[in-house]
């Protein structure tokens, strides 16, 4: 075997490697987080896990990833312990879907249905199609389904790629003797575990074996030992990605841990105690990529039909390795949102987004009640409640802070264009809801600065006051429904009543100004209300940004100043009647109060 042949093996390998990521990438990026969210919901029923595993590993064609998602599901409080247990189980099972399908390339025979069913025929156009989608389809999801024909016909290629170059090795004494030592079981089971370790995926490594098997030199003796190593060396990834979560999620990679461990001994120990009495006469022959296919699945549905009754137990010796603290801190309910987004999901974009969605959604919420519960301290102040709003505010700040950073580096994924438009919405407008939480600190203020001096407006001033706050909440309740519902044509709404409440503000301004000069109302006083309807108005500001956002990053054109002028100018008579709709709404609403 000379230089080429090993740079053909190695360059094999690569596009094995690649073929095997791209793949995956794509059946994840079309899944949009759905499989993810299935793992998320599911139930306790121990049976049902195992299969959801197994259906979603063989799906995403990985089960160091199934795995890492259930170490992030239990670090992130979604899912328990003890539902993570039949899910790791049932990914070990899933993960064999791959070997079998890598076992089509060692078909053989003249038959026309044979011959289709080799991946050397009909990866090709598999390549083909999935170029064309990639480079002449527009649409995303075709674009995926593009990518991942492309990462199967690379896949293919690689394997074959692999094979071929290694067949000169049949006649290499070295390499033989080698693949020789590895029928002893302690050594087979490192070498697997090794492997595995370094490439961070059993599937992979498990195809690399099944691409050796074209020697001739690989008997079952032989790939027995390593295929039992290779299924301790894929629970390295999530235990490196247990690395500084909760204590839960560390038990779930431990979990993975034993159970491939005690899986592993359990049948080497009882195949090899029949072999010594029996004598398997087929541990010296040579394998193919079917053999080992058959020797993958067999061995993880043994492990999991033997450990299935012991779950819990699995359980509690995760929760022995791992002991809790003498008093475990617990985690304050408002920040537990802030846990879903754990950098795990990171490596799901699709995913990860959701999440990220969900937690800008309650972010919205809390933003929406600091502002609400400040402006009802301007009619019944309480120190409570002006200490709730400094502590909402102070939560606001904290998911701007984690989830602005969160979403940063979830930009730097490979995202689709709608998750790509669905950030840049989320990015900006987060910094709207922690502006809108800041003015509500100036009402809380305000309103505590009345009531420590004992100051109160005149009658007519706090009615002007209270149809102008109306008129926020009613923009604030509709901008933060535009960005909850991504709803376009809720947000046309949103700057015609933006309009309004600028009027009203000039109107209340106004108003004071003849008051003070009647003598009717103090400077102090009006220092006050300017504060107030200062903030509400930039309120009313933020808002507007948000509906403008949401309207203009879906078409790809997020330009503020531009389409507010757009929306003024050009279409003035459209605009102006909305404004009027509005006032007539507020009108309205302050008569049937006032009746």
């Amino acid at each position: 075997m000379d230089i080429f042949s090993v740079l053909t093996m190695v360059g094999g390998l690569a596009l094995f490697l690649y073929g095997m990521q791209v793949m995956g990438d794509g059946l994840a990026k079309v899944s949009g987080g759905k499989l993810e969210r299935i793992l998320e919901n599911l139930t306790s029923n121990p049976i049902k896990a195992v299969l959801l595993g197994a259906g979603v590993t063989a799906v995403i064609q990985s089960s160091s990833a199934t795995t890492v998602m259930v170490v992030g599901f239990v670090n992130s409080g979604i899912m328990k312990l003890n539902q993570a247990v039949g899910i790791i189980m049932g990914a070990n099972i899933g993960t064999t879907v791959t070997s079998w399908i890598l076992s089509l390339s060692g078909l053989q025979g003249d038959n026309v249905f044979v011959k289709l069913c080799k991946p050397s025929s009909f990866s090709p156009l598999l390549a083909v199609i999935g170029v064309i989608f990639l480079l002449f389809i527009k649409d995303e999801k075709k674009k995926d389904i593009g990518a991942i024909m492309v990462g199967f016909a690379v896949l293919m290629f690689g394997m074959e790629t692999m094979s071929d170059a290694v067949k000169p090795l049949a006649n290499v004494p070295e390499f033989t003797g080698i693949l020789t030592a590895f029928s002893n079981p302690v050594l087979g089971m490192i070498a697997g575990a090794v492997l595995t370790a370094i490439i961070q995926s059993s599937s992979a490594s498990v195809g690399i074996l099944q691409a050796l098997c074209v020697t001739g030199a690989v008997s079952y003796g032989v790939a027995i030992p390593i295929i039992m190593g290779q299924n301790i060396g894929t629970c390295v990834t999530a235990l490196l990605s247990s690395i500084g979560a909760t204590k839960n999620a560390k038990r779930a990679a431990m979990v993975h841990l034993y159970f491939n461990i005690i899986g592993t001994v359990v049948f080497m120990v009882l195949f090899y105690t029949v072999n010594a009495v029996v004598g398997f006469s087929f541990l010296g022959t040579a394998t193919n990529a079917a053999g080992i296919a058959v020797i993958h699945s067999l061995f993880n549905v043994f492990a999991t039909m033997l450990l299935l009754p012991f779950g819990k137990g699995l359980e509690k010796l995760a929760c022995l390795t791992i002991r809790d603290d003498v008093q475990p801190a617990e985690v304050e309910e408002e920040r537990k949102e802030l846990q879903l987004l754990d950098s795990r999901f990171l490596e799901k974009p699709a995913f990860a987004m959701e999440q990220s969605v969900h937690v800008a959604n309650k972010m919205a919420e809390e933003s929406k009640r600091t502002l609400f519960t400040a402006m009802d301290l301007l009619w019944n102040y309480t120190e409570d409640g002006a200490k709730k709003v400094g502590e909402l505010e102070n939560l606001v700040d904290q998911y701007e802070d984690e989830l602005g950073t969160y979403l940063v580096k979830l930009s730097r994924q490979n995202l689709s264009v709608h998750d790509s438009h669905t950030l840049s919405i989320v990015l900006h407008c987060i910094g709207d809801f922690e502006r809108i939480s800041d003015h509500a600190i100036n009402i809380m203020e305000a309103a505590q600065e009345m009531h420590d001096k004992k100051l109160i407006f005149s009658p007519k001033a706090e009615e002007e006051l209270k149809v102008f706050s109306r008129a926020v909440q009613d923009i604030v309740e509709k901008a933060y429904a535009v960005f909850r519902d991504q709803d376009e044509k809720l947000a046309q709404k949103v700057e015609p009543l933006e309009a309004v409440v600028d009027e009203l503000n000039q109107e209340v301004k106004k108003r004071h100004i003849r008051r003070l000069r009647e003598g009717k109302c103090t400077i102090e006083l009006g220092f006050i209300l300017s504060d107030i309807t200062t903030s509400l108005e930039r309120v009313a500001d933020h808002c507007s940004n948000i509906a403008v956002c949401v309207t203009q990053v879906r078409e790809d054109t997020y330009d503020t100043h531009g389409y507010l002028n757009s929306v003024k100018n050009e279409d003035s008579e459209i605009f102006r009647g909305l404004v009027l709709e509005e006032e007539e709404s507020i009108c309205c609403h302050k008569n049937r109060r006032d009746i």
